[in-house]
């Protein structure tokens, strides 16, 4: 399957990502398996990165595969933390304690 950036599917990794409750965190790949496009976590992350030309979008609630927060997104962990979402350590969520059980039928 291709992973051609179009409207659609930026919209649906947003949906994905607007799903994620507050106090909660996804990775990139769990993204990606629920719009169906297992292998595409780096595109999901491209998404999220121009996201603010789509609307607003609790993108600070994804996160790398081990909770690492995103490099150059600087209010990432001041916004998960007013959340009450628990980290590790300053740059780390705790995703057994905070990664969202997502029951939304995968594709």
């Amino acid at each position: 399957m291709s992973a051609v950036l179009t409207e659609d599917l930026i919209y649906e990794i947003l949906s994905a990502v607007e799903e994620i409750p507050e106090g909660k965190v996804a990775s990139y790949g769990q993204i990606a398996r629920l719009i169906g496009r297992d292998k595409n976590a780096r595109l999901v992350g491209k998404v999220l990165s121009m996201s603010e030309y789509y609307g607003e979008y609790p993108c600070h609630r994804v996160v790398n595969h081990a909770g690492r927060l995103a490099p150059h997104f600087y209010d990432q962990g001041r916004l998960l933390l007013e959340e009450n979402v628990v980290f590790k350590d300053d740059a780390h969520v705790d995703m057994k304690k905070c990664q969202w059980e997502c029951y939304r039928e995968e594709r």
